[in-house]
């Protein structure tokens, strides 16, 4: 089996975090959610639950993977051991299992982003009846080719490992998506009409606060976003040097994703108000209300350029990390290189996806099924595992390994029952909402 790869510097794991957490749920989920529960009421319970719980979470996997030096199959595996506990091989395969059925159906996804790139290089959104052409092709045979391509461009920088391969790709796609994003903020902002979108935004409607469903949907923004899910940040903490800052790079990962989720609010709700468009078109938004926003705006075909590559960067930086899971899971099961696990995961991943490439309700069936029972399942499991099995002392021990700013006593409390039971509140209430991330 290869030796072991490192994260070459903490900025560059930091920003794999930043890249791994900041995904399509930042620039497709997080504005329309914003926009339906409140505006800037909705952001009271997400703060809350992002910078307490989430970064709990999040502090927890990365230390769980360093400490074991392993991804969640072998972590789960050393952990049981040691406690004389049967099957830990088999429950860390559960969140490996949700992680990559993850993958199978977002890299559908991806390959949708790649196309409406390359379709607002050619113009086309100017061209078109853009309902009408995203159901010309999403759930039909003409998004193979793109999904596809997707496989492949995320195969090839994790072909090249964590240094070379992920850290480098993401040290070019995080700075540049910032940019983008601030550079369309500030566009957005500046529309004729912008004003009542970024009153919408930040006058709360106080109200909201008194609905369950928003401070339910809230806590699965917050538990979604950062990539919590028991394997995903598991496997990026194995590869992290004993003298890393985990709380710090916890901090970053929580504040760098909400900014970005902010960004991106600001890009879509003003424009959304200053054309009259529906800022609440749930997930519609990203794929028929955006593109309105820039057929209809002065400079509309740069702006739209800028806007589908800052969301091909979040797209790929997620997507990465995706498929990093189930590779690290074959390399250390079967000590296969890293070329060979990644040629074959991205195989099977591709493969797996074709039903979802034809058939958009058969896509949203089995998104619904990862995401509602598996992911939450395996972040359950990994607390359980690393706060309980392996025991919530030894637990803060492991944070506080090269911490500039340990944490204390406190956080054990926070971690082994506050997070864990509100893991356990995230599976529930996504069966009973019927998805919540």
């Amino acid at each position: 089996m290869e030796q072991r790869e490192t994260w070459t510097s903490r900025i560059g794991f930091i920003l794999a975090c930043i890249g791994a957490a900041i995904g399509l749920g930042n620039i497709w989920m997080f504005p329309w959610r914003l926009g339906r529960y409140g505006g800037a009421a909705f952001l009271v319970p997400y703060f809350i639950f992002v910078f307490i719980l989430s970064r709990t979470g999040l502090m927890g996997e990365f230390a769980f993977g360093r400490a074991r030096q392993k991804g969640a199959i072998g972590a789960f595996e050393d952990v049981f051991k040691e406690k004389n506990l049967p099957f830990g091989s088999l429950v860390g395969t559960i969140p490996v299992l949700g992680v990559s059925g993850v993958f199978i159906f977002y890299l559908v996804v991806v390959g949708w982003i790649i196309k409406y790139f390359s379709i607002s290089l050619l113009g086309t959104f100017s061209k078109v009846d853009i309902p009408a052409y995203f159901g010309g092709f999403a759930g039909q045979p003409e998004s193979i080719f793109w999904h596809l391509l997707a496989i492949v461009i995320t195969l090839l920088i994790v072909n090249l490992g964590i240094a070379k391969g992920i850290e480098r790709a993401n040290k070019y796609m995080m700075p540049s998506l910032f940019i983008i994003l601030v550079l369309l903020a500030i566009r957005s902002v500046t529309l004729e009409g912008a004003s009542e979108g970024l009153k919408f935004m930040f006058l709360p409607d106080w109200s909201y606060l008194l609905k369950v469903e928003t401070w339910v949907m809230a806590l699965g923004q917050s538990f979604f976003t950062v990539c919590l899910g028991g394997a995903a940040m598991v496997v990026y903490g194995s590869y992290l040097k004993k003298d890393e800052d985990i709380p710090s790079s916890a901090f970053n990962t929580v504040i760098w994703n909400t900014v970005a989720s902010l960004l991106a609010a600001t890009v879509i709700i003003p424009a959304a108000f200053a054309f009259n468009l529906d800022p609440q078109a749930g997930p519609p938004l990203l794929f028929i209300t955006v593109p309105f926003i820039f057929k209809m705006m002065p400079g509309g075909y740069i702006f739209g350029i800028l806007f589908f590559l800052s969301v091909v960067f979040a797209a790929f930086s997620s997507a990465v990390n995706l498929m990093e899971v189930p590779v690290e899971a074959v390399m250390d099961r079967l000590g296969w290189t890293r070329k060979k696990s990644t040629i074959v995961v991205g195989i099977l991943g591709f493969l797996f996806g074709l039903p979802l490439d034809l058939s958009v309700d058969r896509l949203g069936k089995f998104a619904d099924f990862v995401s509602v029972y598996l992911v939450p399942l395996g972040a359950v499991l990994a607390a359980i595992a690393f706060f309980w099995i392996y025991g919530i002392k030894k637990a803060r021990m492991a944070i506080n390994e090269g911490a500039s700013k340990p944490v204390g006593e406190y956080w054990e409390f926070l971690a082994k029952y506050v997070f864990t039971l509100v893991s356990i509140a995230v599976l529930i209430l996504g069966i009973v909402f019927g998805g919540i991330g």
